[in-house]
């Protein structure tokens, strides 16, 4: 596997109201979020050209040997980005504000179909270009996302995702990045 690095990564910060550093001001002018699709938004970075989607859960649950826990976690958000220089069509990514356990994989389940993801960091990815494409189309056809993971501390995470207006950001992302 090898790990994907993403203007949509380093523009999350933007997405999402943070405070930037001076240090991420030229990131910030470089990424203009240009529309809203229901529960997804679609944003581009002009150099080198990526487009995005990018999505919050609407609802997180945190446990820890099966009871709920109360913890801090950074933004959790899901991606799929398009990269037109390196052949990108559509790129799954997931951040969970957390870092994963080593070794860890995340389960993302949509309607009866599953899905394994591999981590790095406080990053999953599918294993390869053919996996996005499996979970991009389980993602077209569904309404809801769960991606199930374990922290580095231990905490079982359930994060899930509305997929309204999935579709419709995907083709705006993609057919800007052409």
């Amino acid at each position: 596997m090898k790990m994907r690095t993403t203007g949509a990564l380093a523009a999350a910060g933007l997405v999402w109201g943070l405070m930037l550093s001076p240090a991420q001001a030229q990131t910030q002018a470089q990424t203009k979020c240009v529309s809203a699709k229901t529960d997804w938004s679609v944003c581009v970075w002009d150099t080198p050209k990526e487009c995005w989607g990018v999505s919050v859960p609407k609802e997180s649950v945190n446990t820890r040997g099966g009871k709920p826990a109360q913890v801090r976690r950074g933004d959790t958000m899901l991606f799929v980005t398009f990269r037109p220089g390196s052949g990108a069509k559509g790129e799954v990514s997931f951040t969970p504000g957390y870092a994963y356990a080593k070794g860890a994989q995340v389960t993302m389940e949509i309607g009866s179909d599953k899905f394994t993801l591999f981590t790095d960091g406080e990053w999953a990815w599918p294993a390869n270009a053919s996996d996005d494409a499996a979970l991009l189309a389980a993602m077209k056809r569904g309404s809801q996302a769960t991606l199930v993971g374990s922290s580095a501390r231990g905490t079982d995470t359930r994060d899930s995702f509305s997929l309204q207006g999935f579709t419709a950001a995907m083709q705006e992302a993609e057919t800007r990045c052409k």
